[in-house]
């Protein structure tokens, strides 16, 4: 393949921390892990569609990044944030699962058809007593490098070179993750999770078939975007009221799954009936047909984004107080999460999909026709980029308008 007509997805995930002032074979990853990794995807999208036009993020980054706080985690802290992650193999064995999903991802990478990297590090303040047994689990299960900083006296340097970190993995597509003022000097440490994906399309479009169409708006308003067009035969499924397609990617390691409402109006209907069983629903009757594909080409650059709103809706707003329990890292319990950002990019075009997504966790010390079928999404739609395999979702994300270039 060529390198230069790649296609390629990121994404980052970091979590800062300060001080209080009161290869394995998928048969081998447990599926609990993947069905509750998945299952916190679209919990926090029903929490985050709420928002205005497009939207991206990597669910996948934030439950890895989240997973190593949890590790930290103890007493009413640890279950709250079990039960929002849907962390159900408790506190031994989560973080062995997350090994082997990370093992999963290195395979897909060997086999060379596409890139797809997962990088953990790990940024303590310098001198700070967090407990040796916790940043071995780290270094362990995350292969997390570990940097210690200073915050105290250097916090803008420290911002500097974190941010540094996040842009070398994501090839420059996200930039200045932690703002000026996230960190200060009552940080005491910083953990980040970057995942990197690039890849063309299994079967390409032509670029030459490529047309300006208008997509349609809700409140019967149009933009003008340039579809691209395929006829192929794909996995396609449909129901009433929705149209799923899978379209893979090279060496058929990673797909991505588009979800379109038959109704123009339909997609705030499927956004509230979206859930893992929901969709394993929808794609069951996934089978290869010829399909007449029209996808706009898009980009989306989303955030920075607090998810802490999101987060404590869904249950686990104990970790964000002085009253947090995370004397597993720290046994002096005066550690807690101020805030958590996601910041995400992605692009699809006619040779694959270009993607980022970046997340920082502050905390502080305290039946069928014969004939082809038509998939026209000319008007809003979801899609997920998934790990054809376990089913682990990597990216997921939603386009109200193609012809938004940044939301």
């Amino acid at each position: 393949m060529r390198n230069n007509r790649y296609a390629f997805t990121r994404g980052v995930v970091a979590l800062i921390m300060g001080l209080s002032m009161t290869t394995a074979a998928f048969s081998g990853i447990p599926s609990t892990l993947v069905q509750g990794n998945n299952a916190f995807a679209f919990e926090l999208y029903r929490e985050l569609k709420s928002m205005d036009g497009n939207l991206f993020f990597s669910p996948y980054s934030i439950s890895s990044a989240l997973a190593m706080t949890y590790a930290g985690a103890r007493g009413s802290t640890a279950a709250e944030m079990a039960r929002t992650l849907h962390f159900t193999l408790g506190e031994v064995a989560t973080h062995p699962a997350f090994a082997q999903l990370n093992a999963r991802l290195e395979a897909i990478q060997a086999e060379g058809h596409v890139q797809l990297q997962a990088a953990h590090s790990l940024w303590p303040q310098k001198g700070y007593p967090f407990l040796p047994a916790y940043l071995a689990l780290i270094e362990k299960y995350y292969g997390s490098t570990i940097t210690p900083l200073d915050y105290v006296n250097e916090t803008e340097q420290a911002r500097i070179t974190i941010n540094t970190w996040v842009e070398d993995r994501t090839q420059d597509k996200i930039k200045n993750l932690i703002a000026e003022g996230a960190l200060t000097p009552l940080t005491r440490m910083v953990l980040v999770n970057a995942i990197y994906f690039k890849g063309d399309w299994a079967t390409p479009f032509n670029p030459e078939h490529t047309a300006a169409l208008p997509f349609y708006l809700p409140g019967n308003t149009t933009a003008q975007a340039n579809f691209m067009t395929l006829k192929q035969k794909f996995n396609y499924a449909e129901s009433d009221d929705l149209q799923v397609i899978e379209l893979p990617y090279v060496g058929d390691d990673l797909s991505m799954l588009v979800l379109l409402p038959k109704n123009r109006d339909g997609l705030p209907a499927v956004e509230s009936a979206l859930s893992g069983e929901q969709l394993d629903r929808w794609t069951a009757g996934l089978q290869r047909r010829e399909v007449q594909v029209f996808l706009p080409k898009f980009k989306i650059t989303w955030g920075t984004v607090s998810l802490n709103k999101a987060l404590v809706a869904l249950g686990m707003g104990g970790a964000f107080g002085p009253k947090a329990d995370f004397t597993g890292m720290d046994k002096q319990n005066g550690i807690f999460i101020s805030d958590v950002l996601h910041k995400a990019f992605v692009e699809v075009n006619e040779e694959g999909t270009e993607a980022a997504a970046a997340t920082a966790v502050v905390m502080r010390m305290t039946a069928m026709p014969a004939r082809p079928v038509v998939f026209r999404a000319d008007h809003p739609f979801l899609f997920l980029i998934q790990d054809t395999s376990s089913r682990n979702i990597l990216f997921m994300g939603r386009v109200s308008n193609p012809a938004l270039l940044a939301q």
